[in-house]
């Protein structure tokens, strides 16, 4: 069922959540119908449309921390490692995993295409990238599932591509987590520095 939240409302409650289940709050049909929902309609630069996502469900959504695990034991020090292992224990204990790329190739394209811009198309690549991922995580707040976004890239690039056939111009950005909340967000109550330092408005009526 869909979440009657505002979109003004489901912007305001999104939330970093660390402690999951595995479990969900929605058939993996619907996580898939967010996740195209996503891809079809954020927005990119020149509707370049380089992003690029994989998702992990079940079986490989655990196989995939479990690369993770053994590919920084092999780059730790022991006492590190361990540390790190609770994190990486505490993702693989969640639903699903979605891993974010940006396809490097299609950046190039757009690169020649319009060589005015050239140099623009790179960060431009990155910011539909992160809207992706805000778009993707906001939906899936709204259905009851919590969400945190990891970076252990660039070092488990390689052991993913193999594992999931990815084009090695798929370069990845980040790792989103996520699963059914058994705690509260990791920060309750959020602080906020003044909006009269962000924000400026000219010609307002």
């Amino acid at each position: 069922m869909a979440s009657t939240k505002s979109f003004a409302e489901a912007v305001k409650d999104r939330r970093t959540y660390y402690a999951l289940s595995n479990e969900s709050t929605i058939p993996d049909s619907r996580i898939q119908e967010i996740v195209k929902h996503a891809i079809l309609h954020t927005p990119s630069a020149f509707n370049s449309q380089t992003s690029r996502v994989v998702v992990l469900l079940g079986e490989e959504h655990v196989k995939t921390w479990d690369i993770i695990a053994e590919v920084y034991k092999q780059q730790l020090p022991e006492e590190k490692f361990n540390q790190a292992n609770k994190r990486f224990q505490g993702f693989r204990a969640a639903y699903g995993t979605i891993l974010f790329y940006e396809d490097t190739d299609n950046v190039r394209e757009f690169q020649d295409k319009f060589k005015t811009y050239e140099d623009k198309f790179p960060g431009w690549s990155e910011q539909t990238n992160g809207m992706h991922q805000y778009h993707i995580w906001t939906a899936l707040e709204t259905e009851g599932l919590g969400v945190n976004l990891q970076h252990y890239n660039p070092l488990i690039d390689v052991r993913l591509e193999t594992e999931y056939k990815v084009p090695s111009t798929w370069n990845l950005k980040a790792q989103m987590v996520f699963g059914k909340p058994t705690s509260g967000p990791a920060v309750e109550n959020k602080e906020f520095k003044p909006v009269e330092d962000r924000m400026k408005v000219y010609g307002a009526k």
